[in-house]
């Protein structure tokens, strides 16, 4: 029987470890850099590394490491021991102040849109002392933000880190102008859902595709999909359930607040949600969270697959971003109140993220672009690229009142009156959910549903946290200039909404007619990554990201470097993969049943005289055909392939991989996924979707 409460945390250097192990004046100090960001001095960084180092190696620990999170998109670390050579021919284990606070690895060998050449290969890690050191196997892996020698960020925490800093400088200026001195830190909070699928591991050697990039590149449909609606939380299965103990087991050792776990939609698909945290230590528990699930699926035989979208015509895996804003005293900013201010309060931060929203619909898309998303977006139960809002009806109509200025009703109880006597009241957490909006209100907190299963949520963070303070810093600039504050609230709410309002939509996100609708009211459609990161670099994104400290333009040119270089391998491998498996694997394959049933129509007449084997000579024709235009599309391909990575600069071959690539893609694999099912059980070239998807 596992005790929980003793288990959680076992594996952390938390607060709670800290006060037994440290002097008190040493965790007084410590607590300072912890909670207020002061500066650690060396001497208290040489006692907390000792007590740190004694802990770890209790723990079974024989080596430290700077975990960090570079871009590209997974955590790294190197290990280093905490022997000591001595004189003598012995070694101790010791572990410095300075070790501990910064450590210096290779940047040259990681993604920096040519920032960091071979020759220039210095970069630092730096302890992050708001986020817990953690044991992890043999190793104290200490949480660090990662830059390089000129001091640029070659990672995705550092952003994250100043988008926060600066979104709670920007709402504690309009807190002040409701009264609320009294706070002192704002913080943003994170909870994400995180989608993935289980397979079983041998049959996953035997594919290829999985092996190399994470998906299916062929695959035909099963006979039985989700079209049942059954998978959806229904019992698990004997294995799912031992593998999610474990994997509960060894997240909750790390401190990490695993809450929920069901089934999902798709055969094989399930999901894990923990419980909000602050936003930089949610955002390094989701990263060692896909490490551990791919870790502990290994230790049962299975594999955790983490791409947005696996299966073909099977729902895609996400990772729902339930982002909300919190004071140091408790208080939830995106939660309607109890008293007039605290509603009028509450619809000046609705508005300024409904506006955030639309002016940086592109950033957003940017955030979550990827090659695997791509694939995900728009399709089975995953919001389209159009981002929008959506409120759910009673809020939708309380702010249309405010937009039109017209009374507003409704026969519900439970109502709340807000500080300016002409605009309605707020009925209390009344919405509904809408799996198809990308940026759903769900009552106390946005859902931003847009995010891939892969993807780091930092990127998505620090979006949203840099654009809604860019927005309250204009609102906080009007108002503290105002010498009517209540009607310069009022006046700002209603210009605003009204302003923003095409961002706003509650409606089906799969609907036809949503396209149209959205290109009327001047929506972005950013279907592809290359048209997404295409406005990246546009004027008012960097000077939205440079005004806010969150990026200088030299980091956001590297991103943008990046972010195309990212797109075009991840197709480069695809491509390859697609052409090795058709050649060594299906055609092969066809190859040899189509001569199997030669022979049986050349036995066939044999014995029997005047046999017409039509069954069989219609299925060679069919299949000769077939194998013939794969031939044909393979060598099309290729020649595709070839022409888009000689297209030109970065931008010009991830347009060329997006736009003749895939297309191309898509064909050869509908050829291959035709011949697949005419093949017989014994000269199937790989496992079939349905071994992968029923066979647990």
């Amino acid at each position: 029987m596992v005790n929980v409460p003793e288990l959680f945390g076992s594996m952390v250097f938390n607060k709670k470890v800290m006060r037994e192990r440290l002097p008190k004046e040493t965790y007084k100090a410590l607590v300072k850099t912890l909670d207020d960001g002061e500066p650690l001095k060396l001497d208290v960084a040489n006692v907390v590394a000792h007590a740190m180092k004694e802990w770890a190696i209790e723990k079974g620990a024989t080596h430290y490491t700077h975990w960090f999170q570079p871009l590209t998109g997974i955590t790294a670390e190197k290990h280093d021991s905490f022997i000591t050579p001595q004189d003598d021919g012995t070694v101790i284990m010791s572990f410095s102040g300075k070790e501990l606070v910064k450590g210096e690895p290779d940047a040259s060998s990681f993604p920096s849109g040519g920032r960091r050449a071979t020759f220039e290969a210095r970069g630092y890690t730096v302890w992050d002392p708001t986020a817990y050191p953690f044991v992890k196997e043999h190793t104290l892996c200490i949480p660090t933000a990662f830059c390089s020698y000129t001091g640029e960020a070659l990672d995705k925490k550092t952003p994250l880190l100043r988008s926060m800093e600066s979104l709670n400088e920007q709402t504690l200026r309009i807190l002040k102008l409701f009264g609320k001195s009294n706070v002192s830190h704002v913080s943003t909070t994170v909870g994400p859902e995180q989608e993935y699928f289980i397979v079983d591991r041998k049959l996953w050697e035997q594919r290829k595709d999985l092996r190399m990039t994470g998906r299916t590149l062929f695959g035909a449909k099963p006979s039985k999909g989700q079209e049942m609606d059954d998978q959806y939380f229904a019992a698990l299965n004997p294995r799912i359930v031992e593998y999610m103990e474990d994997l509960n087991d060894t997240l909750w050792k790390y401190g990490i607040l695993s809450k929920t776990e069901h089934n999902e939609v798709a055969p094989a698909q399930h999901e894990m949600a923990p419980i909000f945290s602050t936003t930089s230590l949610s955002t390094d528990q989701n990263q060692l969270t896909m490490e551990v699930m791919k870790k502990v699926a290994r230790r049962h035989g299975l594999v955790c697959l983490l791409h947005e979208k696996p299966f073909a015509g099977l729902n895609g895996s996400g990772k729902h971003n339930n982002w909300s804003l919190s004071t140091n005293l408790g208080e939830n900013l995106l939660e309607p109140g109890k008293t007039p201010e605290d509603n009028a309060q509450f619809l000046l931060f609705l508005t300024a993220i409904i506006k955030a929203v639309h002016e940086n619909q592109d950033l957003l898309r940017i955030s979550v672009a990827s090659a695997g998303n791509d694939h995900r977006l728009g399709a089975n139960e995953a919001p389209p690229a159009i981002i929008s809002v959506y409120l759910g009806d009673e809020l939708y109509a309380v702010l249309k009142s405010i937009k039109d200025g017209t009374p507003y009703s409704n026969d519900k109880a439970n109502k709340m009156n807000i500080g300016v006597d002409v605009l309605p009241p707020i009925p209390k957490d009344s919405t509904d959910r809408n799996r198809t909006s990308p940026f759903a209100f769900t009552g106390n907190k946005f859902e931003f549903r847009s995010c891939g299963s892969a993807l780091s949520i930092a990127g998505p963070n620090t979006a949203l946290n840099a654009i809604v303070a860019y927005t309250l810093r204009d609102f906080a600039d009007e108002l503290e200039k105002a010498s009517d504050f209540e009607t310069a609230l009022h006046d700002l709410i209603k210009r605003e909404i009204t302003a923003h309002w095409a961002i706003v939509f509650n409606g089906n996100g799969y609907d036809e007619s949503w396209l149209a609708e959205a290109k009327k009211r001047g929506l972005l459609n950013l279907k592809t990554t290359p048209d997404a990161v295409a406005h990246y670099l546009d004027p008012k994104n960097v000077k939205l990201y440079t005004e806010m400290g969150v990026y200088t333009e030299v980091e956001m040119k590297s991103h943008y470097e990046v972010k195309l270089e990212k797109y075009s391998q991840v197709l480069n491998i695809e491509v390859e993969t697609m052409l090795e498996m058709i050649n060594k694997d299906i055609l092969p394959a066809a190859y040899k049943y189509m001569d199997a049933v030669s022979k049986t129509v050349i036995d066939l007449k044999s014995i029997v005289p005047g046999a017409k084997a039509s069954a069989q000579t219609s299925l060679l024709a069919r299949l000769d055909g077939l194998v013939n235009t794969l031939a044909e599309k393979a060598e099309e391909l290729s020649k595709k392939h070839l022409d888009a990575k000689a297209a030109g600069d970065g931008m010009a071959v991830a347009r060329a991989y997006a736009d003749t690539v895939i297309p191309v893609m898509a064909e050869t694999r509908a050829v291959a996924d035709e011949i697949e099912p005419l093949l017989g059980e014994d000269f199937k070239p790989f496992p079939s979707y349905e071994d992968l998807l029923f066979r647990v």
